[in-house]
């Protein structure tokens, strides 16, 4: 989205996006650990059972179609022209798995489809805000108010922008509204057109923001999860003091360590 026509190769990506997902999970798990200091309530930890049921058919069967799956995307430049988007390779596992009955309709049934209609909800209110023009309204306002900046400087105030936006709304829908708006302030930026750069970093950040439960689909995933007696493992206080720091330290290794990666690169 928002780099049509230039998009970055899967190396690329795995350039940029594995160094500052290392570091970012590194200081984040420095940061939980402070936080609660599991060493003061635990004193030991039981060593999980190993699995006792041999390796079957079935397991091998479903992780050969992941794997063929996340290759044919991985490959899905050089397949454009046989199979579309990557859509349409996702239906390769639901055919697989639901065809050999290997998932039921029970497993359909309990598929998280608010999730589903949260994401398409997101895309409809991207392309209202395109059609009605409020995105070239947004764009020409944004460009005026960061002409004369550095690269690093509207870098940095982009990424912080989306950190915000997406705190608040989920992730993906964050992404469909806000990366049309940021590339094309950044194919507007003169003397050298950056969209690619700001559309990444923006990417990047989206996925960073985790300081509150709506933030994205795993922090709703996090805080829907009960003990036996029904209790919920984390709240929105965990997330406030647990997810702002780390959404703070995601930001600071996007713009750390993501733009220098991404200028080497030309993006």
């Amino acid at each position: 989205m928002g780099m049509e026509g230039s998009e970055p190769s899967w190396i690329q990506w795995f350039l940029v996006a594995l160094p500052i997902a290392i570091a970012s999970v590194l200081a984040i798990w420095c940061v939980i650990l402070a936080a609660y200091q599991p060493g003061r309530y635990i004193t030991r930890i039981r060593p999980p059972r190993p699995p006792q049921d041999p390796f079957n058919r079935t397991q091998g069967f479903v992780i050969g179609v992941t794997m063929l799956t996340v290759v044919l995307w991985c490959a899905q430049n050089a397949l454009a022209q046989y199979v579309g988007s990557m859509g349409v390779i996702a239906i390769l596992p639901m055919v697989a798995f639901f065809g050999t009955g290997i998932l039921s309709k029970d497993d359909f049934n309990s598929f998280l489809w608010h999730v589903v209609m949260l994401a398409m909800g997101g895309l409809a209110l991207g392309e209202a805000v395109k059609s009605s023009g409020l995105l070239q309204t947004i764009t020409h306002g944004i460009e005026n108010l960061v002409q004369g900046y550095s690269v690093l400087v509207v870098f940095a105030i982009f990424c912080g922008l989306v950190l915000i936006c997406t705190t608040f709304i989920s992730h993906t829908v964050g992404a469909m509204v806000i990366l049309p708006i940021v590339q094309s302030v950044g194919a507007a930026m003169m003397p050298v057109p950056h969209a690619r750069l700001l559309v990444m970093g923006s990417a990047l950040m989206c996925s960073g923001a985790m300081g509150l439960p709506i933030s994205g689909f795993p922090n709703m995933n996090a805080v829907s999860l009960e003990d036996a007696t029904g209790v919920n493992y984390v709240g929105t206080v965990d997330f406030l003091v647990i997810g702002v720091p780390s959404s703070l330290v995601t930001y600071g290794m996007v713009v750390a360590i993501g733009y220098p990666i991404m200028l080497w690169l030309g993006f």
